[in-house]
């Protein structure tokens, strides 16, 4: 899509949902350093994408074609029923057969039943997933459209944009971020909450996007934003990012 300079204000929905081409994208990340309104509907667009996203119902595990394929292929098929007025030679051979396609049979269904129980299993833990991130963009939801909710802005040392909404009343708050570098390998990026000087971990931040921070936020003056190795650390092991305060 291609829109002229007047248009930047137009932008924040396709800006979130990751349909702006590279160089329209690089422009509209530079308008967002000098509007805070585009900054606070894009932060909004990407929480509902990111809701709408979840309603989508999962694939099949990829396993599951391979796994009944497989129990198929060790099943024979019984011969066709012929009729015979007399015992015959062929006749016992397949009386002798009946025994070993029978225990196959059964082998087979005993692995398809696995099977199933596998997959029910799969689907369940799928919707306890999709369930705990809908309770999450429900909280995300919640707290950009609380009457007392507060916003400010700030800047990465490392040069990306970031947004915090916070809510007192609902004693919680969202950390939006764009242009956020991807970090080196064997290290994330943690999210925590400054406590009067003392920094209590609050959840991590894969890359753009809107995440909630864990815990409450009543008594934290600020939010902080370091790298830490991969799992996270009890408490920072560099020098910050981003502490940014929580009231403007």
């Amino acid at each position: 899509m291609k829109h002229h300079a007047s248009d930047a204000h137009t932008l924040a929905a396709a800006y979130a949902l990751g349909a702006l081409e590279p160089d329209e994208r690089r422009e509209f990340t530079a308008h967002l350093r000098e509007c805070q309104a585009c900054r606070q509907e894009a932060a909004e667009f990407e929480a509902t994408a990111a809701r709408l996203a979840a309603a989508v119902s999962q694939a099949p595990p990829p396993a599951l074609k391979p796994a009944v394929m497989s129990a198929i292929d060790g099943v024979r098929q019984l011969p066709p029923r012929v009729a015979t007025t007399a015992p015959s030679r062929l006749s016992g051979v397949l009386r002798r057969r009946a025994v070993p396609l029978a225990m196959a049979a059964c082998v087979a269904a005993a692995a398809l039943g696995g099977v199933a129980v596998w997959q029910t299993q799969q689907n369940r833990e799928a919707e306890q997933r999709a369930g705990r991130a809908e309770q999450r963009l429900d909280a995300i939801s919640s707290i950009l459209a609380a009457p007392d909710a507060r916003t400010v802005h700030g800047r990465t040392s490392n040069g990306a944009l970031t947004t915090v909404v916070s809510s007192p009343a609902r004693d919680r708050a969202v950390f939006t971020a764009a242009g956020l570098p991807a970090p080196a390998g064997g290290t994330t990026y943690q999210l925590w909450l400054d406590h009067d000087g003392t920094m209590r971990p609050a959840g991590f931040v894969d890359g753009d996007g809107t995440v909630l921070i864990e815990g409450g936020t009543a008594g934290a003056e600020a939010v902080g934003l370091t790298v830490e190795p991969d799992g996270g650390s009890p408490r920072p092991t560099t020098a910050p990012l981003l502490l940014m305060p929580l009231t403007a």
